[in-house]
């Protein structure tokens, strides 16, 4: 079962593998910067070799990225618009440079016209995925639905995977967050087997990546991104129970973002410890 965390990489992108192993990881997701920068710094070799080398020793099945904050490829400004292409190539560079096996992204904010900005952020992908060949692949996550967001439901996410040329589309998937997907409308307490039949029948199981598994502080359809610990949530440890049962998800690699509290190993330790009982039912 690849379940794990995002993980800090405070003092290098090799120093979050004791982090990971603190928890008992077996997956894993990093920042390979500041999440909140636009400085693109390069990973030196030797940090990259610790990097692997660390991986291959620990019990990592599965690792991602996820790109920055600041990064909007739907934008209508071609400053911004331009700068995101920049950063959202260089996290694309990094990741396949250390091996990563994806990077996550959030799909852009249109800010003018929803159709326009879809084409926007494909014509970004596009050009970043054919500047940054590799293995490592593209996972678009599910959004909230606030504001000008693209990609808070399954059709708008095909739509925009749809809208990618034939030759890069294999290397693009989907990440569903349970905190995003019931913050959009989709109930996972009420309507599970509805919700998931209907990303089945919209997107498809093969292109689902990953899982963020989070739970909500905010009510079903809020449209607010805002995480919980799980079962203490709007979600509840219900659909969490049947996520981690769901022989459909059971390959999907899980990494949980809820609150770290105190320190970056008891919350995370105590989540992925409920987590893994839920999955043995």
């Amino acid at each position: 079962m690849l379940l794990g965390a995002h993980t800090s990489t405070a003092g290098g992108v090799s120093s979050a593998l004791p982090r990971a192993g603190a928890v008992g990881a077996t997956a894993m997701q990093i920042f390979t910067k500041t999440a909140n920068q636009w400085r693109e710094p390069a990973i030196e070799p030797e940090e990259r070799a610790a990097f692997q080398r660390g991986v291959a020793e620990s019990s990592l099945g599965f690792t991602n990225a996820h790109d920055s904050y600041l990064i909007n490829l739907a934008s209508p400004d071609p400053v911004l618009w331009t700068r995101s292409l920049i950063s959202f190539t260089s996290e694309l560079r990094r990741s396949e440079a250390i091996g990563l096996h994806a990077v996550v992204s959030h799909p852009g904010n249109y800010m003018d016209d929803r159709a326009s900005g879809i084409a926007r952020n494909a014509a970004a992908i596009t050009l970043a995925l054919e500047a940054a060949p590799g293995r490592t692949r593209l996972f678009m996550e599910m959004t909230a639905g606030s504001g000008t967001v693209i990609g808070s439901t399954f059709e708008e996410m095909a739509l925009l995977i749809g809208a990618l040329p034939a030759t890069v589309q294999s290397r693009v998937g989907v990440c569903v967050d349970t905190a995003h997907i019931f913050a959009a409308g989709y109930d996972l307490v009420n309507d599970y087997d509805d919700v998931w039949l209907r990303f089945g029948d919209t997107l498809g199981f093969e292109r689902l990546g990953m899982l963020h598994l989070n739970d909500s502080k905010v009510p079903l359809g809020s449209r607010k991104d805002r995480h919980e610990l799980i079962g203490q949530g709007a979600i509840g440890a219900g659909a969490f129970r049947r996520i981690m049962t769901d022989p459909r998800l059971a390959d999907v690699p899980k990494v949980i973002e809820t609150p770290k509290g105190d320190d970056e190993v008891t919350n995370d330790r105590r989540m992925l410890a409920l987590l893994r009982r839920f999955a043995k039912g």
